[in-house]
């Protein structure tokens, strides 16, 4: 881990969680995202080199198989080597995939390339910022302090889209458009490059005398069902970054802004409002209420005939993503001991990817022949299911001890309050006053294990 001075109690931990390096990996994060969003239009550059919606959809496939296939050997980078490097390699392929796509002028292997080299350079920044973020609190502010970092995204989201937007509305759809968006986005990583050298710079990394592979890790550590919900952000992924653009074109509407806006803005607000029902209700309701909101929010989008109705589906869907994220991330890392928490995080992002390569050239195809409104119907089907799977499989798992915790108010015997507390979902976070024992019997009762 990243070497620092001893841990302080929780209560001078709660007050350091925002500290300096939060804000820079904040801002970072910030150009980060504010980069792919200009690249939400990707899906209008493959319209423009005259492919299909099931080739654009191919195209990302690709780039997310690259980036997943990458995760496996990137936990373990991160575990023996630590963030600092990790991060910066990221950052330089992220730079190098973005300015590619300037040399692109066709459908064929150079495009496919230049997107499996950016996407695996953002997965992994993304991946190395959340491992990173995550060694500076305590276990039970790590879901708070994740969706707090995650927030910058919206941000980051708001900017790019609008961006793109503004240069779609200004320039003709020629060569000079593309060559403005991609070079935005090249200049964009190359700033996060420098801000990524600037956070991690001094920090000290000791290595682990052993560091697994990521399969024996995964197999030792499995999240459980959480998993299902992983892939079906994958899916949702998909729907709003690489499809939205082109059933706005099809609709005749002047851009995606609006809908990106009012996500980000309901999501940025949702995650300040909710970051501490992760210890109030459980990390698993929250994400029955997330896979809920992104259910309705594709469900809302076959009714979207002028731009102000992308409102309706954005607030939907920004409710679903704000509350998935971090919970998805801290119960699918939060499996995996502390020492090997860059797998963890890499892990659970990947299966995140996987849903993105299983769910884009099936949603390209059925919108090639049967139109945009039963894709969205998939989508929206496919959550729901997920949403009574998951639901049903958490329930089944409340252990008896449940009415004990409620009825001692958590002053139970650790252990028993430990299984009480995870599995009624009475809190989201094993707190940091248990001793070693209670978080392993914490774990081992938790949903899906």
């Amino acid at each position: 881990m990243i070497a620092r001075s001893p841990a302080p109690s929780v209560a001078m931990m709660s007050r350091q969680v925002y500290s300096s390096e939060f804000w820079l990996s904040y801002t970072a994060n910030t150009m980060l995202v504010a980069a792919t969003a200009l690249l939400f239009r990707f899906a209008e550059f493959v319209s423009f080199l005259h492919g299909s919606e099931e080739t654009a959809g191919r195209v990302i496939a690709v780039g997310v198989c690259a980036s997943l296939t990458l995760r496996f050997f990137l936990g373990q980078a991160i575990d023996h080597f630590g963030e600092r490097r990790s991060w910066i390699t990221s950052a330089v392929v992220c730079t190098l995939g973005s300015a590619m796509f300037l040399f692109v002028g066709d459908l064929g292997l150079l495009l496919y390339i230049s997107r499996a080299v950016f996407a695996t350079g953002v997965a992994c920044c993304f991946a190395c910022s959340i491992s990173y973020i995550q060694t500076l609190v305590s276990e039970d502010r790590r879901t708070e302090v994740i969706g707090a970092l995650g927030s910058s995204g919206f941000v980051g989201m708001i900017i790019g889209s609008n961006l793109a937007d503004v240069v779609f509305l200004v320039l003709p759809r020629d060569w000079q458009l593309f060559e403005i968006l991609f070079g935005a986005t090249a200049a964009l990583a190359a700033a996060y490059f420098v801000m990524v050298c600037t956070i991690t710079h001094g920090d000290v990394y000791e290595r682990p005398q052993h560091t697994p592979s990521a399969h024996h890790l995964l197999w030792k550590y499995w999240p459980g069902s959480v998993v299902l919900v992983a892939l079906m952000m994958g899916t949702g992924i998909a729907v709003t970054t690489v499809f939205l653009s082109r059933f706005v074109t099809d609709q005749g509407l002047p851009g995606i802004r609006t809908f990106f806006t009012g996500y980000a803005i309901t999501a940025f607000i949702l995650r300040i409002v909710s970051r501490s029902w992760s210890r109030q209700i459980g990390r698993h309701r929250v994400l029955l209420i997330g896979l809920a909101g992104h259910a309705l929010g594709n469900l809302l989008f076959p009714l979207v005939t002028a731009e102000w109705h992308l409102l309706f589906p954005a607030i939907a869907c920004g409710c679903g993503h704000a509350l998935l994220f971090p919970c998805v991330v801290s119960i699918g890392a939060g499996a995996f001991p502390p020492e090997y928490r860059g797998t963890g995080t890499t892990m659970i992002l990947g299966f995140v990817d996987l849903g993105t390569i299983l769910s884009a050239p099936l949603l390209g195809r059925i919108i090639d022949h049967h139109g945009f409104p039963p894709m969205f119907i998939t989508s929206a089907s496919v959550s729901l299911v997920i949403l009574a799977v998951y639901g049903v499989w958490t329930r089944n798992h409340v252990c008896s001890d449940q009415q004990m915790f409620l009825e001692s108010n958590g002053a139970a015997v650790p252990e028993v309050a430990a299984i009480a507390a995870c599995d009624a979902g009475i809190v989201g976070e094993t707190p940091a006053t248990w001793d070693h024992a209670s978080r392993d019997t914490a774990e081992a009762c938790r949903p899906g294990k």
